[in-house]
């Protein structure tokens, strides 16, 4: 056969793929010097190499993107006063913590790749699992892609149309421009790739804190007159749509747990990433809104498409055009994050046989989890359909947040199924409890308040168990079939040029 000529021609070659964050990719090779057998026919493995720096980078560079530029709009937007907004990042900073806690538990619990997918797995079977993987591949990640490359397309074409917002066809045809560009990088050298993130990760914390320096320079000269309750929206519907644009900002805290393999000394180190990371970016975020909020109003805020432009005009001046180009730089690096990671989950879901054979293959000349990316970008494009950024929000939101709260349940559920399990980390029993009943306030109220976005989002969860019977849960499918789908899969191979390497698992 052909696609066994092309896998034994590349049996002795290195093969690099992605890792779970925006910021490094972790190579796998023949038989390294860490641990490997010094030869050139060793078991493909992954090294423990990253220390807690590396881990609180991992989780700091996978949660800020484009959130904290789109999400003040969104989060006034259903509040409707600048002091409950302020509340709500900050709890939604809190509830992050308190969900990354019951995942360090979980992670160090069940130490197979995939994060939450292999926790469900292990506690809810494959059905439960293949739903979770379906929402992250087919929702979460090329949704959250489109978002991010329309907030890049409005911070570069806002300069141009200073008084109104940017048009749509203009912004999404700039978006796609972006998302195509990242791809060919991503598809052509892993090195291209996380070069990119590291560049564009400096340029957004670069943002951040002129951001937030001007801030506390215009709270010094007693510009506080917006931070009131006035105009407060009280109704709980409100309340649980403000968490969804609050909650996608922080959308990343798990990241960590995708790689927890490659973490030395979890059990300390995990933990630790956690605390350090969500505290530093609740800060980060709450400063960042405060700083909104010293110079704009909210009619201001909720008037503009780009905040961050809208502030650095009134604080910069002549320098104003410095900021929109920093965050264009953030979220271009962090679609290019997307993009980058993605590829992990499609290797996890390979591994229990729920992804197709072709989005686990590598280029074998560029070293590059081609058809996972490629992938990952039409999916994206087709989602850019859609204009309105905080409409994606929320069907974001509602296949997250019900995902995640899953895979909070597999805790308690674990704790009771299986109590002999080794747990090195055991969080008190009040964390998932909290995080179980806010997921429910957050997925259940917006059906309510939003029946448009989140019937979607059901309609796109639900549209994975055909799938699931047809390719995963039917095993005697027929001949024809088999050899249809056979050689589909060997052409698509052919024209990328790609091949399955050893798949690892714990």
């Amino acid at each position: 056969m052909e696609t066994e000529s092309l896998n034994r021609k590349n049996s002795s070659r290195k093969s690099s793929i992605v890792n779970g964050n925006g910021d490094a990719s972790a190579k796998l090779t023949n038989g390294d010097a860490d641990g490997g057998d010094g030869g050139g026919g060793g078991e493909v493995t992954l090294k423990a190499k990253m220390s807690l720096l590396n881990g609180c980078t991992v989780i700091v560079g996978s949660i800020i993107g484009s959130g904290i530029f789109v999400s003040p709009t969104g989060v006034l937007m259903y509040t409707g006063s600048v002091n409950l907004a302020l509340i709500v990042w900050v709890v939604s900073g809190l509830f992050s913590m308190v969900g990354a806690y019951c995942y360090a538990e979980l992670g160090t619990m069940i130490t197979k790749s995939g994060a939450d997918y292999a926790y469900i797995m292990e506690t809810f079977g494959p059905f439960m699992a293949f739903i979770r993987l379906w929402i992250e591949c087919m929702i979460v990640r090329p949704c959250s892609q489109a978002i991010v490359a329309l907030t890049f397309s409005t911070y570069v074409l806002k300069p141009f149309f200073p008084d109104c917002t940017p048009p749509e066809d203009a912004a999404r045809l700039l978006a796609v421009c972006c998302i195509l560009v990242l791809t060919l990088i991503n598809c052509w050298d892993v090195k291209w790739a996380t070069a990119v993130q590291d560049i564009f990760t400096y340029a957004k914390l670069l943002a951040l804190f002129i951001i937030i320096a001007t801030g506390i320079y215009q709270l010094y000269l007693g510009n506080v007159q917006y931070f009131t309750f006035e105009n407060t929206d009280t109704k709980v519907t409100s309340l649980a749509l403000s968490f969804y644009s609050g909650l996608f900002a922080y959308n990343g805290w798990n990241y960590l747990n995708f790689i927890i393999e490659e973490l030395k000394d979890p059990v300390k180190n995990l933990p630790r990433a956690i605390a350090i990371s969500c505290t530093l970016v609740t800060i980060v975020y709450v400063m960042a809104n405060v700083s909104f909020y010293t110079i704009l109003s909210p009619d201001e805020v909720l008037g503009s498409s780009a905040v961050a432009v809208t502030y650095a005009e009134r604080a910069f001046g002549m320098l104003a055009w410095t900021i929109p180009v920093f965050v264009a730089l953030s979220t271009f690096g962090a679609v290019n994050g997307i993009l980058l990671t993605s590829s992990r989950l499609f290797y996890a879901g390979a591994n229990e046989g729920q992804m197709p054979e072709i989005l686990t293959m590598i280029q074998i000349q560029r070293f590059t989890p081609t058809p996972a990316v490629l992938a990952m970008a039409l999916l994206s494009m087709l989602y850019l359909t859609v204009s309105d950024i905080f409409a994606l929000i929320n069907y974001v939101g509602f296949a997250t947040w019900l995902s995640i709260g899953v895979a909070v349940l597999c805790l308690p559920w674990l704790r009771w199924a299986q109590p002999n399990l080794p747990r090195p980390i055991r969080v008190p029993m009040v964390f998932p409890i909290v995080y179980l009943i806010a997921t429910m306030f957050v997925t259940v109220v917006p059906m309510y308040a939003s029946p448009v976005e989140t019937g979607y989002g059901i309609l796109m969860i639900l549209s994975s168990i055909p799938v699931y019977l047809l390719f995963i849960a039917w095993k005697n499918k027929p001949i024809w079939f088999q050899k249809t789908m056979g050689g589909l899969t060997q052409a698509l191979q052919k024209l990328m040029m790609v091949v399955r390497p050893k798949a690892t698992s714990k």
